[in-house]
């Protein structure tokens, strides 16, 4: 069977996820086609995509800047390309009726609604924003099930348990799945001793070892702090408890994820660490296509290692863990908290091992007072945890 055409949301076009998308759509114009792109800020890099992929729209997150991108995009003689911004712009071209699949990049808390927007409409979802699982998990599980959307993890980890899974989303106790085994590189500093990572600088936390990433979640890399939020998200996508995940770190970053069964068999899922693979596998499941990405070579690699990861030096990974034991608004408030750490060390107002000191204090003072029920009181949680953490690094000053 192969697939009707199929037109294509990118959310999110001018960052790395966004970028690899076009690059495996551009391999296929038989199949794909993009309808509409949106950027934050990069109007020049967008206004090039829209001239090589020539969208029916193309969407600012920002209205103040939508008279530069009009401007811009009139020079380069792209007049017939409709122009929006702000968020009801992000979830009009997620959800309209020609659309087929959004791949969901918005980086951070504006790629929520959106991506929402998209399940809810009943849209092929390729979700790369955590913001969406990590805040709003139940809400958006449920909103996808009620909309009747496809969902498809790109994040390597869970794309790769996906795919080792039998039947993703299902029951998974009911399908002999003991548990998941999300890998972790380890980061830079997977070496560095507690008194070592007192010092660390955001030139060296940007460094990450295998991946090209932006600097928010090379940080978040550094720290397993994104390990934990990929904990909290697998929790949601595969229905599995919070007990029944573990963290691997396998400094190759050859194996993705794993998959435990009761039988004694795990399966892994492996490949050259580029996000080529899980976008091409999002846009064509259950098929298979071309991605452009070079054939792992196992005799290079030559041996795969594996070690427990220390909570003692990288206690981040331990509070997501703690925030989805103590559930409601606890993985909102984490994240909320963490967005304004990473933002203050990157800026050089918080030490990198502080980073953990916020996130706990935070989680200590606002998690209990929120519910998860609605995106309002979610949204209510992200704000006072942020507050509360703009407060404490004022006190550490």
């Amino acid at each position: 069977m192969s697939h009707a055409f199929q037109n294509i949301t990118v959310l999110g076009s001018t960052g790395s996820i966004g970028v690899s998308t076009l690059d495996v759509i551009a391999r296929h114009p038989d199949k794909y086609g993009v309808f509409a792109l949106s950027a934050h800020a990069q109007i020049d890099k967008l206004v090039e995509q829209c001239r090589q992929h020539r969208p029916r729209y193309a969407v600012l997150a920002e209205p103040e800047r939508l008279p530069e991108l009009r401007t811009k995009l009139a020079a380069a003689g792209l007049v017939e390309i409709e122009t929006m911004a702000g968020m009801e712009a992000l979830e009009q071209i997620a959800s309209q009726p020609e659309v087929d699949a959004v791949m969901a990049a918005i980086v951070g808390a504006t790629g929520m609604r959106p991506t929402l927007a998209a399940a809810r409409a009943g849209k092929r979802v390729l979700l790369a924003n955590k913001e969406t699982l990590v805040m709003a998990g139940q809400l958006f599980m449920d909103a996808a099930r009620e909309g009747g959307a496809t969902l498809l993890p790109i994040d390597s980890e869970h794309n790769a348990i996906y795919q080792c899974l039998p039947h993703p989303f299902s029951d998974q106790a009911g399908q002999g799945v003991r548990r998941i085994l999300l890998t972790a590189s380890g980061g830079p500093f997977r070496r560095f001793s507690q008194a070592e990572l007192v010092s660390v600088t955001p030139e060296q936390a940007v460094k990450h070892p295998n991946w090209s990433m932006g600097r928010k979640i090379s940080v978040d890399s550094a720290s397993l702090m994104n390990k934990g939020l990929e904990v909290i998200e697998a929790r949601w996508l595969f229905n599995l408890a919070p007990e029944r995940i573990s963290v691997v770190v396998h400094p190759q970053s050859v194996i993705h994820s794993m998959v435990e069964y009761v039988d004694g068999s795990v399966l892994a899922q492996l490949g050259n660490p580029d996000m080529r693979t899980p976008i091409a596998y999002g846009l064509a499941w259950p098929e298979r296509i071309d991605a452009g990405v070079t054939p792992l070579d196992l005799f290079q690699i030559a041996r795969l290692d594996f070690e427990a990861p220390d909570l003692a030096r990288f206690p981040c990974l331990e509070l997501a863990f703690e925030s989805l034991r103590q559930g409601g608004a606890a993985p909102a408030v984490l994240n909320a908290a963490n967005e304004v750490a990473v933002d203050a060390f990157l800026g050089g107002q918080l030490g990198f091992s502080l980073i953990p000191e916020l996130n706990a204090a935070t989680l200590k003072a606002v998690a209990g007072d929120f519910d998860a029920g609605t995106l309002d009181s979610l949204t209510a949680a992200d704000t006072a945890a942020r507050r509360f953490a703009r407060s404490w690094l004022q006190q550490q000053h």
